[in-house]
Protein backbone atom coordinates (compact mmCIF):
# COMPACT_ATOMS: atom_id res chain seq x y z
CA UNK A 1 0.00 0.00 0.00
CA UNK A 2 1.26 3.34 -0.74
CA UNK A 3 2.23 5.74 2.39
CA UNK A 4 0.13 8.54 0.06
CA UNK A 5 -3.13 7.06 -0.04
CA UNK A 6 -3.28 6.03 3.42
CA UNK A 7 -2.71 9.33 4.63
CA UNK A 8 -5.49 10.66 2.46
CA UNK A 9 -7.21 7.79 4.17
CA UNK A 10 -6.74 9.46 7.52
CA UNK A 11 -7.44 13.12 6.16
CA UNK A 12 -10.84 12.59 4.39
CA UNK A 13 -11.94 9.04 4.45
CA UNK A 14 -14.95 10.11 7.20
CA UNK A 15 -16.05 13.12 5.80
CA UNK A 16 -16.27 11.85 2.35
CA UNK A 17 -18.15 9.01 3.40
CA UNK A 18 -20.86 11.16 4.93
CA UNK A 19 -21.53 13.03 1.65
CA UNK A 20 -21.77 10.27 -0.42
CA UNK A 21 -24.59 8.92 1.92
CA UNK A 22 -26.05 12.19 2.05
CA UNK A 23 -25.98 12.49 -1.56
CA UNK A 24 -27.70 8.80 -1.57
CA UNK A 25 -30.82 10.09 -0.18
CA UNK A 26 -32.95 8.60 2.39
CA UNK A 27 -33.25 5.13 3.22
CA UNK A 28 -35.76 2.99 4.34
CA UNK A 29 -36.84 -0.56 5.70
CA UNK A 30 -39.43 -2.63 3.62
CA UNK A 31 -42.51 -4.57 4.44
CA UNK A 32 -39.88 -7.70 4.36
CA UNK A 33 -38.00 -6.45 7.33
CA UNK A 34 -38.08 -5.46 11.13
CA UNK A 35 -35.29 -2.96 12.07
CA UNK A 36 -34.28 -2.98 15.82
CA UNK A 37 -32.16 0.50 16.39
CA UNK A 38 -29.61 1.09 18.99
CA UNK A 39 -29.29 -2.25 20.77
CA UNK A 40 -26.60 -2.15 23.45
CA UNK A 41 -23.99 -5.06 22.37
CA UNK A 42 -21.56 -3.76 24.87
CA UNK A 43 -20.02 -1.08 27.23
CA UNK A 44 -16.77 0.28 27.32
CA UNK A 45 -16.27 2.77 30.07
CA UNK A 46 -19.34 4.73 30.35
CA UNK A 47 -19.76 4.41 26.36
CA UNK A 48 -22.36 1.89 24.96
CA UNK A 49 -22.03 0.75 21.86
CA UNK A 50 -24.74 0.29 20.00
CA UNK A 51 -26.16 -1.47 17.14
CA UNK A 52 -29.11 -1.36 13.90
CA UNK A 53 -30.59 -5.02 13.81
CA UNK A 54 -32.39 -5.76 10.45
CA UNK A 55 -33.56 -9.06 10.47
CA UNK A 56 -36.18 -10.60 7.98
CA UNK A 57 -39.75 -11.41 8.78
CA UNK A 58 -40.12 -15.12 8.73
CA UNK A 59 -39.26 -18.19 10.78
CA UNK A 60 -35.75 -18.11 10.35
CA UNK A 61 -32.79 -19.20 11.77
CA UNK A 62 -31.01 -16.51 8.77
CA UNK A 63 -26.97 -16.48 8.39
CA UNK A 64 -25.86 -13.44 10.29
CA UNK A 65 -23.63 -10.32 8.85
CA UNK A 66 -22.17 -8.17 10.97
CA UNK A 67 -21.73 -5.10 8.96
CA UNK A 68 -18.49 -2.36 9.88
CA UNK A 69 -18.60 0.70 8.42
CA UNK A 70 -15.85 3.00 7.28
CA UNK A 71 -14.09 6.23 8.58
CA UNK A 72 -10.33 6.12 8.59
CA UNK A 73 -10.75 4.01 12.44
CA UNK A 74 -11.33 8.17 13.44
CA UNK A 75 -15.30 8.57 12.12
CA UNK A 76 -18.41 6.97 10.78
CA UNK A 77 -21.26 5.83 11.31
CA UNK A 78 -23.46 2.67 11.98
CA UNK A 79 -25.90 4.42 9.36
CA UNK A 80 -23.43 5.00 6.84
CA UNK A 81 -23.68 0.54 5.77
CA UNK A 82 -27.48 0.66 5.52
CA UNK A 83 -28.04 0.62 1.73
CA UNK A 84 -25.96 -2.55 2.10
CA UNK A 85 -27.45 -3.90 4.75
CA UNK A 86 -31.00 -3.55 3.54
CA UNK A 87 -29.93 -5.17 0.65
CA UNK A 88 -28.93 -8.43 2.76
CA UNK A 89 -31.14 -8.16 5.19
CA UNK A 90 -34.33 -8.17 2.30
CA UNK A 91 -32.09 -11.30 0.58
CA UNK A 92 -32.76 -13.68 3.84
CA UNK A 93 -29.95 -11.83 6.41
CA UNK A 94 -30.03 -11.10 9.56
CA UNK A 95 -27.55 -8.09 9.77
CA UNK A 96 -25.97 -6.34 12.56
CA UNK A 97 -24.72 -3.34 11.84
CA UNK A 98 -22.19 -1.99 14.82
CA UNK A 99 -20.40 1.34 16.02
CA UNK A 100 -17.01 0.76 17.25
CA UNK A 101 -14.42 2.31 19.59
CA UNK A 102 -12.34 5.50 17.26
CA UNK A 103 -9.33 6.44 17.44
CA UNK A 104 -7.59 8.77 18.49
CA UNK A 105 -9.53 8.19 21.46
CA UNK A 106 -9.31 4.62 21.41
CA UNK A 107 -6.20 3.38 19.48
CA UNK A 108 -5.86 0.06 17.89
CA UNK A 109 -6.56 -2.78 18.95
CA UNK A 110 -10.15 -1.57 20.51
CA UNK A 111 -12.19 -1.95 17.07
CA UNK A 112 -11.02 -5.26 16.16
CA UNK A 113 -12.21 -5.96 19.89
CA UNK A 114 -15.39 -4.05 19.52
CA UNK A 115 -16.23 -6.37 16.28
CA UNK A 116 -14.92 -9.70 17.54
CA UNK A 117 -17.08 -8.85 20.86
CA UNK A 118 -20.55 -8.12 18.10
CA UNK A 119 -19.80 -11.58 16.75
CA UNK A 120 -20.01 -13.15 20.11
CA UNK A 121 -23.19 -11.27 20.78
CA UNK A 122 -24.60 -12.09 18.09
CA UNK A 123 -24.30 -15.86 18.51
CA UNK A 124 -25.49 -15.41 22.36
CA UNK A 125 -28.67 -13.43 20.73
CA UNK A 126 -29.29 -15.83 18.11
CA UNK A 127 -32.67 -16.90 18.47
CA UNK A 128 -33.88 -13.55 19.79
CA UNK A 129 -33.08 -12.59 15.97
CA UNK A 130 -33.52 -15.17 14.17
CA UNK A 131 -29.74 -16.12 13.41
CA UNK A 132 -28.18 -19.05 12.79
CA UNK A 133 -24.90 -19.15 15.03
CA UNK A 134 -22.97 -21.43 12.57
CA UNK A 135 -23.37 -19.23 9.64
CA UNK A 136 -22.53 -15.58 10.37
CA UNK A 137 -20.45 -13.61 7.77
CA UNK A 138 -18.12 -9.95 8.08
CA UNK A 139 -19.28 -7.24 6.20
CA UNK A 140 -17.48 -3.77 5.57
CA UNK A 141 -16.11 -1.03 4.08
CA UNK A 142 -12.68 0.97 3.97
CA UNK A 143 -12.03 0.79 7.62
CA UNK A 144 -14.62 -1.71 7.81
CA UNK A 145 -13.41 -3.77 5.33
CA UNK A 146 -10.34 -3.68 6.91
CA UNK A 147 -11.65 -5.10 10.35
CA UNK A 148 -13.91 -7.84 8.73
CA UNK A 149 -10.81 -9.52 7.11
CA UNK A 150 -8.47 -8.89 10.45
CA UNK A 151 -11.39 -10.31 12.12
CA UNK A 152 -11.52 -13.21 9.26
CA UNK A 153 -8.20 -14.63 9.49
CA UNK A 154 -7.94 -14.45 13.00
CA UNK A 155 -8.35 -16.67 15.92
CA UNK A 156 -7.68 -16.37 20.01
CA UNK A 157 -3.98 -17.04 19.13
CA UNK A 158 -3.93 -14.03 17.98
CA UNK A 159 -4.37 -12.43 21.20
CA UNK A 160 -6.69 -9.90 19.88
CA UNK A 161 -10.47 -10.96 21.72
CA UNK A 162 -10.03 -8.43 23.84
CA UNK A 163 -11.91 -10.86 26.75
CA UNK A 164 -11.15 -11.05 30.60
CA UNK A 165 -10.09 -14.33 32.12
CA UNK A 166 -13.67 -14.98 33.46
CA UNK A 167 -15.03 -14.58 30.02
CA UNK A 168 -12.54 -17.45 28.24
CA UNK A 169 -15.81 -19.82 27.58
CA UNK A 170 -17.60 -17.17 25.53
CA UNK A 171 -18.93 -17.87 22.29
CA UNK A 172 -16.34 -17.98 19.43
CA UNK A 173 -15.40 -15.03 16.96
CA UNK A 174 -14.77 -17.04 13.75
CA UNK A 175 -16.47 -16.18 10.84
CA UNK A 176 -18.29 -18.25 7.88
CA UNK A 177 -17.53 -15.72 5.26
CA UNK A 178 -15.73 -11.97 4.21
CA UNK A 179 -17.01 -9.15 2.55
CA UNK A 180 -14.38 -6.32 2.10
CA UNK A 181 -14.72 -3.26 0.04
CA UNK A 182 -12.15 -0.99 -0.67
CA UNK A 183 -9.85 -2.46 2.44
CA UNK A 184 -6.55 -2.12 3.47
CA UNK A 185 -5.12 -4.94 4.41
CA UNK A 186 -1.48 -4.43 5.34
CA UNK A 187 0.55 -1.54 7.05
CA UNK A 188 3.77 -3.42 7.38
CA UNK A 189 4.97 -1.19 4.55
CA UNK A 190 4.48 1.95 6.09
CA UNK A 191 7.97 3.65 6.04
CA UNK A 192 9.38 3.02 9.36
CA UNK A 193 9.32 6.87 10.59
CA UNK A 194 5.77 7.69 9.48
CA UNK A 195 3.34 8.64 11.93
CA UNK A 196 0.80 8.96 9.33
CA UNK A 197 -1.01 5.93 11.65
CA UNK A 198 -0.04 7.19 14.73
CA UNK A 199 -3.82 8.24 15.75
CA UNK A 200 -4.38 4.54 15.26
CA UNK A 201 -1.47 2.30 15.64
CA UNK A 202 0.13 4.79 18.70
CA UNK A 203 3.37 5.74 16.88
CA UNK A 204 5.16 4.99 13.87
CA UNK A 205 6.16 1.27 12.27
CA UNK A 206 9.68 1.54 14.15
CA UNK A 207 8.30 2.71 17.59
CA UNK A 208 5.40 0.37 17.41
CA UNK A 209 6.08 -2.75 14.97
CA UNK A 210 4.03 -5.51 16.57
CA UNK A 211 0.77 -3.10 16.30
CA UNK A 212 1.64 -2.55 12.74
CA UNK A 213 2.14 -6.27 12.21
CA UNK A 214 -1.30 -7.13 14.30
CA UNK A 215 -3.48 -4.89 12.91
CA UNK A 216 -2.54 -6.77 9.36
CA UNK A 217 -4.67 -9.11 7.84
CA UNK A 218 -1.42 -10.14 5.90
CA UNK A 219 0.01 -11.56 9.28
CA UNK A 220 -2.23 -14.03 10.09
CA UNK A 221 -3.57 -16.16 7.02
CA UNK A 222 -4.23 -20.02 7.69
CA UNK A 223 -5.89 -22.73 5.34
CA UNK A 224 -8.38 -22.38 7.40
CA UNK A 225 -9.66 -18.96 6.96
CA UNK A 226 -13.27 -18.52 5.77
CA UNK A 227 -14.11 -17.36 2.23
CA UNK A 228 -13.43 -13.74 1.05
CA UNK A 229 -15.35 -11.62 -1.29
CA UNK A 230 -13.25 -8.50 -2.03
CA UNK A 231 -14.62 -5.30 -4.06
CA UNK A 232 -12.36 -2.37 -5.24
CA UNK A 233 -13.01 0.78 -7.12
CA UNK A 234 -10.47 0.51 -10.62
CA UNK A 235 -9.95 4.05 -10.06
CA UNK A 236 -9.22 4.06 -6.23
CA UNK A 237 -7.02 6.50 -5.11
CA UNK A 238 -7.59 6.40 -1.18
CA UNK A 239 -6.65 2.72 -1.51
CA UNK A 240 -4.51 1.29 -3.92
CA UNK A 241 -5.81 -2.05 -5.28
CA UNK A 242 -2.48 -4.01 -4.69
CA UNK A 243 -3.70 -3.69 -0.73
CA UNK A 244 -6.39 -6.51 -1.24
CA UNK A 245 -4.86 -8.17 -3.94
CA UNK A 246 -1.84 -8.96 -1.47
CA UNK A 247 -4.37 -10.42 0.60
CA UNK A 248 -5.78 -12.33 -1.91
CA UNK A 249 -2.18 -13.75 -2.85
CA UNK A 250 -1.41 -15.13 0.05
CA UNK A 251 -5.34 -16.85 0.72
CA UNK A 252 -4.97 -18.58 -2.91
CA UNK A 253 -1.56 -19.68 -1.64
CA UNK A 254 -3.08 -21.67 1.21
CA UNK A 255 -6.01 -22.78 -0.74
CA UNK A 256 -8.85 -20.43 0.68
CA UNK A 257 -11.51 -19.04 -2.28
CA UNK A 258 -11.50 -15.83 -3.12
CA UNK A 259 -13.33 -13.72 -5.55
CA UNK A 260 -12.59 -10.11 -6.39
CA UNK A 261 -15.11 -7.50 -8.26
CA UNK A 262 -12.95 -4.30 -9.49
CA UNK A 263 -15.63 -1.96 -9.88
CA UNK A 264 -15.23 -0.28 -13.53
CA UNK A 265 -14.55 3.26 -13.60
CA UNK A 266 -15.37 4.05 -9.89
CA UNK A 267 -13.08 5.06 -6.78
CA UNK A 268 -13.14 4.84 -3.69
CA UNK A 269 -16.79 6.62 -2.59
CA UNK A 270 -18.37 5.49 -5.98
CA UNK A 271 -17.31 2.10 -5.52
CA UNK A 272 -18.71 2.00 -1.79
CA UNK A 273 -22.39 2.99 -3.81
CA UNK A 274 -22.17 0.19 -6.48
CA UNK A 275 -25.31 -1.51 -7.21
CA UNK A 276 -23.55 -3.95 -8.85
CA UNK A 277 -20.77 -4.68 -5.85
CA UNK A 278 -23.66 -4.91 -3.58
CA UNK A 279 -25.16 -7.37 -5.36
CA UNK A 280 -21.99 -9.61 -6.44
CA UNK A 281 -21.43 -9.41 -2.44
CA UNK A 282 -25.34 -11.13 -1.90
CA UNK A 283 -24.56 -13.67 -4.64
CA UNK A 284 -21.14 -14.57 -2.82
CA UNK A 285 -22.96 -14.84 0.90
CA UNK A 286 -25.41 -16.89 -1.23
CA UNK A 287 -23.08 -19.35 -2.38
CA UNK A 288 -21.44 -19.54 0.61
CA UNK A 289 -23.95 -19.48 3.69
CA UNK A 290 -26.72 -20.36 2.39
CA UNK A 291 -25.87 -22.68 -0.51
CA UNK A 292 -22.25 -24.20 0.82
CA UNK A 293 -20.30 -23.50 -2.09
CA UNK A 294 -16.32 -23.40 -1.63
CA UNK A 295 -17.05 -22.48 2.19
CA UNK A 296 -13.88 -24.44 3.34
CA UNK A 297 -14.08 -21.49 6.89
CA UNK A 298 -18.08 -22.56 7.73
CA UNK A 299 -16.39 -26.14 8.36
CA UNK A 300 -14.47 -24.80 10.97
CA UNK A 301 -15.25 -25.75 14.56
CA UNK A 302 -17.06 -23.10 16.75
CA UNK A 303 -14.98 -24.27 19.72
CA UNK A 304 -11.96 -22.87 18.76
Amino acid sequence: MRFSALTVVRAGAAVLLSAAMNVAGPIRADEKLDVVRDVTYATRGEQDLRADIYVPRGDGPFPGVLMVHGGGWMSGAKWHMARHALTMAENGYTVVSIQYRLAPLDKFPAQIEDCKEAVRWMRRNAETYKIDPSRIAGYGYSAGGHLVCLLGVTDAAAGLEGLAAEEKDAPSTRLQAVVAGGAPCNFEYIPAESNALAFFLGGSRREKPEAYRLASPTSFVSKDDPPVFFFHGEDDQLVPRISPEALIKQLHGVGVRTEMYVVPGKGHITAFLDEQARLKALKFLDDVLKHGVGNNGADRSLAE
